[in-house]
């Protein structure tokens, strides 16, 4: 039976300390005992799973990422919060977002992407989050910005987006590293769909196990274990079903790129490899020391302490230390080519 967060204890900021703790029983440590119905169980509860991992892995995000919770491409000698920035323009770009649309960011984070946006192509963000923490961060974030007159959020669930909007509600939408956690690509991508208007245009950077990933193999299926437990994700599925699932829920794809699969003198999952000599600016060695050994021992020492003392909730140490496990599989996937953050699809609602 899947751990419950009903019976739990809420914090005054939305954290609720039982889901966090609970966080990693909806795994089998060991990989070889993982079964189906772990995976279903996982699916059933994707609400608590999601909550479980973001209410204890937030502010450590915040701490070693930023406010962007995603991946990016890298030119030689650009600064890691450029980097996040140009990946959320090049979306928005594609998108073809023009000034004044209403558009939908579906998982927004803490708001990093939607503020970003919101300014790039001058349009008015609504920002959905499940999490009322994160929720709680970007209003509070996007206040001292001076833009909560274009970007508002909410929460709710993105496998029930026509019953919060109503169709036909959006000019865009679009979605960064947000919807690997639905337990169906198609059910959240055909939510998606009734909520645009016709002719409105979706765009997505999907989490994804590339055409390269085998799931008999079993190292192959280890680190999309890998992925799954560090990351919050109930199930990794390969990219053709992402493809398929977007066309089989009504979209026209316009246009779509692995763009992890691109020739890049410096790879995606860089900063997560702790090597600080390939940090691109001088600021960014910071970046890149948080994930190399010493700075990993003193997250997580530091982190033992805090929750010692009743700063964080308890649980958070442990969901902490399933980041470090994502950090390993993520890296290794990536050299080998068999996992993609960064599978970029566009596409659009019919007229009819």
């Amino acid at each position: 039976m899947a751990p419950s967060a009903t019976d739990s204890t809420a914090h005054a900021d939305g954290r609720v300390g039982r889901r966090i703790e609970n966080y990693t029983q909806f795994w089998q440590k060991d990989i070889s005992k993982e079964a189906s119905h772990d995976t279903e169980n996982r699916l059933k509860n994707y609400v608590d799973v999601i909550n479980g991992y973001y209410d204890g892995a937030t502010g450590l995000y915040e701490y070693g990422w930023g406010t962007s919770f995603h991946f990016s491409r890298y030119y030689k000698g650009e600064g890691f919060y450029q980097a996040l920035a140009r990946h959320e323009h090049y979306l928005a770009f594609k998108m073809n977002l023009k000034p004044g649309m209403r558009v939908l960011d579906v998982g927004c984070g803490i708001g990093g992407p939607a503020r970003e946006i919101a300014q790039f192509a001058d349009v008015n963000i609504v920002g959905l989050n499940n999490n009322e923490f994160q929720v709680g961060r970007a209003r509070m974030m996007t206040a001292k910005a001076g833009l909560s007159d274009r970007i508002s959020y909410t929460v709710g669930d993105f496998m029930k987006l026509s019953e919060q909007f109503g169709e036909n509600s959006f000019d865009a939408v679009y979605a960064i590293e947000a919807t690997v956690h639905a337990p169906s690509w198609e059910g959240v991508y055909g939510e998606i769909l009734k909520v645009l208007k016709p002719g409105g245009v979706f765009g997505v950077y999907e989490w994804c196990m590339t055409d390269k990933w085998n799931p008999s193999i079993p190292a192959h299926k280890e680190v999309a274990h890998g992925i799954e437990i560090g990351n919050g994700i109930p199930e990794m599925r390969p990219l053709a079903m992402a493809r398929q699932a977007i066309v089989d829920v009504g979209f026209e794809i316009e246009h779509e790129e692995d763009l992890a699969d691109r020739p890049d003198p410096i790879p995606w999952y860089y900063p997560l490899e702790g090597d600080i000599r390939k940090a691109q600016t001088l600021w960014d060695m910071f970046t890149v020391w948080r994930m190399s050994s010493s700075g990993k021992f003193v997250t997580h020492h530091g982190l033992w302490f805090i929750e010692k003392l009743g700063i964080v909730p308890k649980g958070t140490w442990e969901v902490g230390e399933t980041l470090k496990i994502a950090a390993d599989a993520l890296v290794k996937s990536g050299r080998e080519k068999l996992f993609t953050p960064m599978y970029l699809v566009v596409s659009r609602k019919p007229q009819n």
